[in-house]
């Protein structure tokens, strides 16, 4: 992806937020300079990987196969091996009409994807096998705004906004916007986007830059090349 465009899905991105009543945390809005400025006191946020995240999935087909994420929050693994302290991450995300995030699951990772506005998200829906790999002949039951809900294979969950769905580890899922785009809300376990997304396909989870232009902000793939070390 170009940098000009990932500016311009950030600009995009933060207007449809407001838009729905929702703003982004202070740090959103450093710029680079910034950001390397102040990294001595915003480890957490640098190690913990929050802030802005877009994504082609290394395919180069945006609009086709993407998703934009901005991670709000994200608490620490040790706790969670522990079993307390902050356990919990939460993120913002928007998929675009017809734009596919693709089939995947996680090892580690337990979510509720809420539709938080604007059109239909479909969340499509397939089981494990005794291994935990991908089925195409097993379902399962998930949990939409608390009630059970059980899925065959292939099953299509069209949640409206306001309403949400639990998926656990081995829930493997693919999901876009019908109709229009959707501000997605996702309340988690502690995420790790670099090691817990395991797709059906083999795909990146990153996007590769080209760099056209400066960058208006960082993404959190960016932490490693461009802030100082810690």
């Amino acid at each position: 992806m170009k940098r000009s465009e990932i500016n311009a899905i950030m600009a995009e991105a933060d207007a449809l937020i407001r838009r729905h009543g929702f703003v982004l945390p202070p740090f959103a809005r450093w710029s680079p300079a910034e950001f390397a400025a102040r990294a001595p006191e915003a480890r957490h946020v640098i190690d913990a990987r929050c802030g802005w995240d877009i994504t082609d999935y290394g395919a180069g087909r945006f609009d086709e196969m993407g998703l934009f994420l901005f991670t709000l929050r994200n608490g620490r693994l040790a706790d969670l091996q522990r079993g307390g302290g902050m356990c919990y991450a939460e993120k913002l995300l928007i998929s675009r009409r017809d734009q596919i995030s693709p089939m995947h699951t996680h090892v580690i990772k337990a979510e509720d994807i809420i539709n938080r506005g604007g059109a239909t998200l479909v969340v499509e829906l397939y089981g494990s096998d005794d291994a935990g790999n991908f089925a195409e002949d097993r379902g399962g039951t998930v949990a939409c705004d608390g009630i059970a809900r059980p899925y065959a294979p292939g099953d299509k969950l069209r949640l409206a906004p306001g309403e949400s769905v639990t998926l656990m580890p081995g829930d493997w899922h693919a999901f876009w916007g019908e109709g229009g785009d959707v501000l997605i809300g996702e309340v988690s376990t502690v995420n790790d986007d670099e090691t817990d997304n395991i797709f059906r396909d083999p795909i990146g989870r990153f996007a590769e830059i080209e760099e056209d232009v400066a960058p208006t902000h960082l993404l959190v793939s960016d932490y490693a090349t461009h802030l100082p070390r810690s």
